[in-house]
Order: C-alpha cells, then sequence, then structure tokens
C-alpha cells in the first residue's frame, strides 16, 4: 500500500527537504582537504539541529552518526570518522532529516578540489540519471518508467547502475512503500498517482555495478574499486507534474 500525502503533508515534507537542501550545500561550501569525514559530520548535524530538524539517521537500525559520508570507492552509508580528505576525492554526502514527524531525504557527490576527467563525468551522469527518472516521476506513469529513465541514461554513458540498492517511498517514515530501483523495463509496476512521494536516487559506478558491504556492517563499496556517485532527492508526484521538495 504506497501512502498518500494532502498538501498539508506535502508542505511539512517540503520543510524538512529545505534542511536537507541547505545542509548539503553547506556540505559543498566546506569540505576542505585536510577536513576528516566525522568533522564534516559535526558541521552538518549543528546546522541540522540550528533549524529545528532532527537528524534522521542517527541511531536509524544503529547507525552512529547524523550523515553518511562515502568517499571514492564507498557507495553509500559511509561511516564519517577519522578518514582524512583529500585533493581530488569524490565524496558523497546523503543527509535525512525529520521534523513536525515527517522526513525529507537527498544526497550529493562533489569533489575535494580538482576532480579527474572520468569522476567529473561521472559525477554528471549520476545528476542527469536523477533528472531523468524525476521526468518520469509524472501521474499516471508506471514505477518502473523512472528505473529505466536512470539505467538508460546511466548506461549510455558507459557508467553502471548499482543493482542492490534502491529508493523508497517518504513522509511519516524515512522508508516507505515502494522501493524505486534504478533499472529494468518500463512500463511495469504501480501506476504513480498525486499525493505520493518518492525518494529517487542513482547510484552509479564507473566500473563494474557490483557492490559489497563492509565489516562495519554499513559501507557498501563496489567490488572492483571503481568510484561511484549517488544523488537524492525527495520528490511529490502532482497533477502538475513532480514537485522537488530538496532543491537547493
Amino acid at each position: 500500500m504506497i501512502p498518500l500525502k494532502s498538501r498539508r503533508e506535502i508542505a511539512l515534507i517540503k520543510e524538512s527537504g529545505r534542511i536537507v537542501a541547505q545542509a548539503l550545500l553547506l556540505a559543498c561550501q566546506r569540505t576542505r582537504p585536510g577536513m576528516t569525514t566525522s568533522e564534516l559530520n559535526a558541521i552538518l548535524e549543528k546546522f541540522i539541529i540550528s533549524q529545528g530538524g532532527k537528524p534522521a539517521f542517527k541511531g536509524f537500525r544503529g547507525f552512529p552518526a547524523s550523515t553518511c559520508i562515502s568517499v571514492n570507492e564507498e557507495v553509500v552509508h559511509g561511516i564519517p570518522g577519522s578518514r582524512l580528505l583529500k585533493e581530488g576525492d569524490l565524496v558523497s554526502v546523503d543527509i535525512g532529516v525529520e521534523k513536525n514527524a515527517y522526513f525529507g531525504d537527498g544526497a550529493v557527490t562533489f569533489g575535494v578540489g580538482s576532480l579527474s576527467s572520468q569522476a567529473r563525468d561521472l559525477v554528471e551522469t549520476c545528476q542527469q540519471a536523477l533528472s531523468a527518472g524525476i521526468e518520469k516521476a509524472r501521474v499516471g506513469a508506471r514505477l518502473s518508467d523512472i528505473s529505466h529513465a536512470v539505467q538508460s541514461l546511466t548506461e549510455s554513458r558507459g557508467f553502471s547502475v548499482v543493482r542492490d540498492l534502491v529508493g523508497h517511498g517518504i513522509g511519516k517514515q524515512m522508508h516507505e512503500d515502494p522501493q524505486v530501483a534504478n533499472f529494468g523495463p518500463p512500463g511495469k509496476g504501480p501506476r504513480l498517482q498525486s499525493g505520493m512521494v518518492l525518494a529517487i536516487e542513482p547510484m552509479i559506478t564507473a566500473g563494474h555495478h557490483a557492490v559489497a558491504t563492509l565489516e562495519d556492517n554499513w559501507t557498501v563499496v563496489t567490488t572492483d574499486g571503481s568510484l561511484a556517485a549517488h544523488y537524492e532527492h525527495t520528490v511529490a508526484i502532482t497533477e502538475d507534474g513532480p514537485v522537488i521538495m530538496t532543491r537547493g
């Protein structure tokens, strides 16, 4: 059962999404060589709280930090710690916020200083794959139309889509139905309806799509050591088209 949100609920999700968007922008602005991922997490946690939000990830299923910070071959769920960021690193920051009992969720990937041409292409492709998926998030479309758009754009650029991880519905819970895959044929799954709110999040790699989870039971990495990128928006489906709730 996919819950449909009222206009009031969508407005509340949008407020959580605003904090997510501003925190992601802050991450891009404040990250620098020599900073640890733990230091970056502390900056973002302080900001979220200052906005009246609650870091949604902290304590979720035992996750120990307020944000997920994944570097280079790390795809998602990286635990902030003592790792020093250096020039040329590719950093993915994923942030969830709860405010007024509703959730927003978003992610961005960016470089520490200058990036290699491959890394720049990967980041650009992931951004465009997210946009392609959002474009299909329209009333009357099928859920897998989003998935197919993400996969088609990504693979047309020579990159791979992670199969083991998916997006999700969001609202009163951080993870609601439906699951939103980033691959598959079009025209499958439930019809999209006004009031659905989805966290659409392409996770793509420069090499093979296979991933593994490290011994910390959280950090997901590419098995071939290739670079990964992750972008995410919380998106409301309306009669007037998709509305991005986490746009910065």
